[in-house]
């Protein structure tokens, strides 16, 4: 599998998924989630409120992923993960890593090629960003290892800000 970081805007980015860094309703809200329902136009909303009504009505765990269509976005599927808010008491690393490797069995089982992912939790949920690429690289490389048939071929950091992409770098460097 093929795993780069870089600086740019996810709602752009053209890949077979991109993972939304959700919150628990699955209904928008602000940072990259705000940004890809905006850009994905009302097709993502009908979507995720379908996944409610359906699949999680009380909300998507932290840890946890879903997918649905990405309306207007240039991928065919958003899989949304919810990032565990350390201003909010959950500082437990693995329930981070779960986003991403959750992410990717969700992409996978849909038979996608490329997955963008943001930095889950990196921004108004408090975790460092050092912290969050640390964890997110450690944890598509461990995920990588052992699916070593999967459709995933690529995975993409792309993120917002020079100093998430240079942390995501020296994360993928280390």
């Amino acid at each position: 599998m093929r795993i780069t970081a870089e600086r740019g805007d996810l709602t752009r980015t053209r890949a077979d998924v991109l993972v939304n860094a959700a919150n628990s309703s699955l209904l928008g809200g602000g940072g990259v989630d705000g940004a890809l329902h905006a850009a994905a136009g009302p097709a993502l909303l009908a979507a995720c409120q379908e996944v409610r009504r359906t699949t999680w009505p009380d909300g998507l765990p932290v840890g946890e992923a879903v997918a649905t269509e990405a309306g207007d976005l240039p991928a065919r599927w958003v899989v949304h993960t919810v990032g565990p808010n350390r201003h909010a008491g959950q500082t437990d690393p693995d329930l981070l890593a779960s986003c991403f490797r959750r992410s990717l069995d969700v992409a996978h089982g849909l038979g996608a090629a490329s997955v963008a992912f943001p930095a889950v939790s990196g921004g108004v949920y408090g975790w460092a960003m050092a912290e969050v690429a640390r964890i997110a690289v450690d944890a598509v490389r461990r995920w990588s290892r052992g699916h070593a048939g999967s459709s995933v071929a690529e995975v993409r950091f792309v993120l917002f800000s020079d100093d998430a992409a240079n942390a995501f770098v020296a994360a993928l460097e280390g």
